[in-house]
């Protein structure tokens, strides 16, 4: 591209140099020698005029005079009655160029030059103008050079730009080049990358986000299988664990089918009445072993019978978390406790542990922020889950630490009703 901008540019400036070269050439040419002619007549005609006074004076006109004032000139004066007077040398015929005036009294002057110097300086005044017109397309040529490498750079800028895009590197270049076009092109690229980059960091928190939320659940399925191995010669202990097992399979489905929900962006409409015992009873058989097997113990206190409006996949995802929170990191007795307001069906979950660390407590549902060398993701998505149902998850206690979710009441479905038409 480069080498066809400055071949273009070059022809379009020897066209343009020849069609004003050669006719202001030929213009000087014929000013210089119209200039030449103009200024021997004029000395024809002074030179007359001197003659006519001497006579009238009776004074002589000599050679030598008339080499003194017109040098460089052969000149010819007739006089009627007498002899020529004739001074200076006579050019070659060939480069001659003569003026010749006449009075009515008989005087005949003729002066002429030689054409040489006339021809020096013609050449010296189109050599000038070459030398113009070479120094136009040199600038010409230098221009064709930063404007096309002002323009190819930036083309060649923008191809890799779009071949990092292409390869996955989704960072925004915003490099911008002064030419309004070419700015637009970067910045299209620019809003692509951006957009490529959220697209891209969106599948990666949907993917650590759902290997996080399958984690939990086949941790509780992989204790009722250990149950079950531990207990192979108890019958009665076995069924129960494989039917406590089979409930949490389907729990792992429901989880799946949140997660795909959660990725449509339709997990607010499936949001519907819950009874919350069911969930909190649920809970409560799958983490009761290991709560067991810990020395700790599991208990439920406040008012029964409640229902909210919420999706069973992600309030028993909300409440897993904290129940394994409060394992992990918690201390003594859990208490799941339910309480009803005027706004809000309220589940807190509290244990007797140290609790939160203080410079921890404004940042513990910031993602990737763990005090005791987890993923940093588990209260992260509980909160995002009790939002995607129209609730809420807060710290209500930093020590000992009580977390508590607060679900909306079946009678404030309506607040929340899409109306559509005119209102």
């Amino acid at each position: 591209m480069r080498r066809r901008l400055l071949s273009s540019t070059l022809v379009v400036a020897a066209i343009a140099v020849l069609l004003l070269g050669v006719p202001l050439g030929v213009v000087v040419s014929r000013l210089i020698y119209d200039e030449a002619v103009q200024e021997l007549r004029g000395e024809a005609t002074r030179l007359l005029g001197a003659v006519e006074y001497a006579r009238m004076e009776e004074q002589p006109i000599t050679p030598e005079y008339l080499e003194r004032d017109y040098p460089d000139r052969y000149i010819q004066i007739f006089i009627s009655g007498s002899a020529p007077i004739i001074a200076g040398t006579a050019p070659p015929e060939d480069r001659q160029i003569t003026e010749e005036v006449q009075s009515e009294s008989g005087v005949y002057v003729r002066v002429s030059r030689d054409a040489h110097q006339i021809e020096s300086d013609v050449r010296a005044r189109l050599l000038f103008i070459v030398a113009l017109a070479f120094a136009a397309l040199a600038v010409a040529v230098g221009l064709a050079i930063v404007q096309s490498r002002r323009l190819v750079l930036p083309l060649q800028d923008l191809g890799a730009i779009a071949e990092k895009l292409g390869s996955g590197d989704a960072r925004p270049s915003r490099h911008r080049y002064g030419i309004q076009e070419l700015d637009r092109v970067a910045e299209v690229l620019d809003r692509s990358a951006t957009r490529i980059s959220e697209l891209l960091g969106r599948e990666r928190e949907f993917a650590t986000d759902a290997s996080h939320q399958l984690r939990t659940p086949l941790t509780g399925l992989t204790m009722r299988l250990e149950e079950i191995v531990a207990a192979a010669d108890e019958p009665a202990v076995v069924r129960e664990e494989g039917e406590a097992a089979i409930v949490q399979v389907e729990r792992l489905t429901a989880v799946i089918d949140e997660l795909l929900a959660a990725a449509r962006r339709q997990r607010y409409a499936q949001a519907g009445p819950l009874e919350v015992d069911s969930v909190l009873d649920q809970q409560l058989t799958e983490w009761e072993p290991a709560f067991r097997r810990a020395g700790r113990r599991l208990a439920l206190a406040g008012e029964r019978g409640l229902s909210a409006l919420a999706t069973e996949g992600g309030l028993s995802q909300v409440i897993s978390t904290l129940l394994e929170n409060s394992l992990e990191h918690g201390d003594g007795t859990v208490t799941i406790t339910t309480t009803s307001g005027e706004r809000s069906i309220v589940i807190e979950v509290a244990d007797e542990g140290p609790g939160v660390p203080e410079e921890l407590a404004a940042r513990v549902f910031e993602r990737n922020v763990s005090g005791g060398g987890g993923t940093g993701l588990g209260l992260t998505l509980a909160r995002a889950l009790a939002v995607a149902d129209g609730g809420r998850l807060e710290l209500v206690r930093r020590c000992p630490a009580a977390f508590a979710v607060f679900l909306r009441p079946v009678g404030d479905q309506e607040r929340y009703r899409v109306v559509s038409g005119p209102a």
